[in-house]
Order: C-alpha cells, then structure tokens, then sequence
C-alpha cells in the first residue's frame, strides 16, 4: 500500500481529474468526493466529479453537491488520472468504469476490509472510520488549510459512518478529528436532524407495513426485510430507506444480522447486511458480488427477489 505522499505527489503531476465513489452513494462516499474535488479546484486543477447515481436527496443540503453528474448524462470525458473513493473494488463505481482508462493513474482511496487495492496508488485503512476520516488525514500531511465546506462534509461522512459515533469504528482519532472540524461551528445537532430525523408520515406507514412484513429467522437473529422495485420506490426520494431500517432494527435485543433485499430488475437483487456481536458480514458479501466492513457490508444476486431471499438466509444459516 501507498501513502499520502505518493497521493499528492501524483496530484501534483496531472492537472485534470475524475472523482468518483461507489454506486448508490451514502453520506461517506459524497462527502468524500466533494471535499477531494474542493482540493483540487484550490490547488488550480480541474475535477470532474461522476457517479453512476443522482446525489440522494437527503443529501442535498451538503455544501457543493451540485457538482454531481450522473455518468449517463456524459458522452465524453478528458482526464488525467481517476481518484476512486470509498469503494471496495473497482466494480462498485458501475457506470462510471467506461471512463477508465488502463495506462493512466487511478488512486484508490479506501477503508472497507475487503478492498484488495485496485488502483495504481492506494492507501487503505480498513480501521479508519470512515473515508472522510482519512481525507483528513491527507489534507493534514498536505498541510491544507480547512474551511467550513470543508468541516461540514467531512463531520457528515464521519457521523453517519460510524453511527453517530456508536460503532466499533470511532476510535480516539475519530474524535479528535471531530473536535477539529467543530471549531468551525456549524451545528451538529442540525445537522444530525437533516440525516436522521424528519420522516414523512407517508413514509412511516409504509415502514411499518415493512417492518410487519419482514422475516425473523434462525430464533430471531436474522431479521430479512425484502422490498419490491415497485414498494422501493413508494418512498419519498428525502427517506433514505435503509439506514432507517438499520438504525431501528440494530437496536433490537438479539438480533445478530440485518438483511435488506431490495429488487433493481427482476433477476438483479442489491443485498445489504449489518451484523452485531462477531458476525462478519464482509466475508458474506463476497459470495455475492461485494464487499465491505466486518459489521456492514453489500453485494448483488442475480435472481428473482423471492430466491434472492431463500438464498442468502441460507448462506447466513450456515455461517451461524
């Protein structure tokens, strides 16, 4: 593996750039993204910022997030070198993958366990808590100077990768991070409420039928929550869908793992996994496609929802 050095040395080198994070971006891959691309514009680069999916609307609110283009609205693009962000292989840019090209530079920035290094630079550190945590970094060896943009996305990738600071992840660096990027007062507690509160009472209800609906299994240690294309997309584009499941149903009393089928197509499933105690759901994901962190993790079947379901309950039945 790489270092920050060797990172900046090649942004130093090349003057255009494509930035890009895995599909389906969270909090962690957005702000990651932004915040690289608001370095290179103050080192005078061009950054060309791509993902395979629109910005969630529930992340809208973050500084610069108009910068986003969907990589099926590019014909063309011209570039020097590729920055991956946040993605644990090259697959999980999806759409974004035409545009890279073999022969020129692609930094691969990472924290996911199962990230083998991809890129031609890499720096991966599957114990940071979060990719934002590890920009930081860089921009401390790079000695650059933070600005309030800045302080706000990074403090959002933190937060919401590490659970509001609950996960195993945050550690004493985590915080210090976090004490750094508050010195330039933004309101945590607001910004807390723009990620995690506010449901709409439309989208309530149908989480609940949710909930109701889903499947407890191996003794109530499994909960599989499976969502049609058509049910997916009955929520509100502000309600994020998932970390809402996973917030509500981490904190149920035995529950060992945390399923979310969610249909793309009708033989394409994206899987979802969250996991207490010792189960590894990184492991798991990739029998299917992915990827990931010990305790969340993701990856794809491609079969019909109903066999996706009989699938990886059986996969995780094994393993427990």
């Amino acid at each position: 593996m790489n270092s920050f050095k060797t990172v900046l040395n090649t942004i130093r080198r090349h003057r255009k750039f494509l930035v890009t994070s895995h599909h389906n971006p969270d909090a962690d891959a957005i702000s990651s993204v932004l915040a690289m691309a608001m370095f290179l514009k103050s080192l005078g680069k061009q950054a060309y910022v791509l993902n395979e999916d629109a910005c969630p609307q529930w992340l809208k609110f973050l500084p610069g997030t108009s910068r986003l283009k969907k990589a099926g609205d590019v014909k063309k693009l011209d570039y020097d070198a590729a920055i991956v962000l946040d993605s644990g292989d090259l697959e999980r840019v999806g759409g974004v993958n035409k545009f890279i090209q073999k022969g020129k530079p692609l930094v691969n920035i990472d924290h996911h366990v199962t990230n083998k290094g991809f890129g031609s630079v890499n720096v991966v550190r599957s114990k940071a808590s979060s990719t934002c945590e590890m920009i930081f970094d860089m921009f401390q060896e790079a000695r650059h100077p933070l600005n309030k943009n800045l302080a706000v996305l990074l403090y959002a990738g933190i937060m919401t990768d590490t659970g509001s600071f609950r996960f195993e992840n945050t550690s004493a660096h985590t915080h210090a991070v976090a004490e750094q990027l508050m010195a330039f007062k933004f309101s945590a507690a607001r910004m807390y409420d723009r990620l995690y509160v506010g449901i709409p009472v439309a989208d309530m209800k149908m989480f609940t039928d949710l909930i109701h609906g889903a499947k407890l299994l191996d003794g109530n240690r499994v909960f599989c929550v499976s969502l049609s294309k058509k049910a997916a997309e009955g929520f509100s584009k502000s309600f994020d869908l998932k970390e809402k499941l996973f917030t509500f149903l981490r904190s149920v009393d035995g529950i060992e793992v945390v399923v979310i089928l969610t249909e793309l197509k009708p033989k394409e499933v994206r899987v979802n996994l969250r996991s207490q105690n010792d189960f590894d759901v990184a492991v798991l994901a990739q029998q299917f496609n992915g990827g990931g962190h010990k305790k969340a993790a993701g990856g794809k079947i491609y079969d019909s929802l109903s066999n996706a379901q009989k699938i990886i309950c059986s996969a995780i039945h094994k393993k427990l």
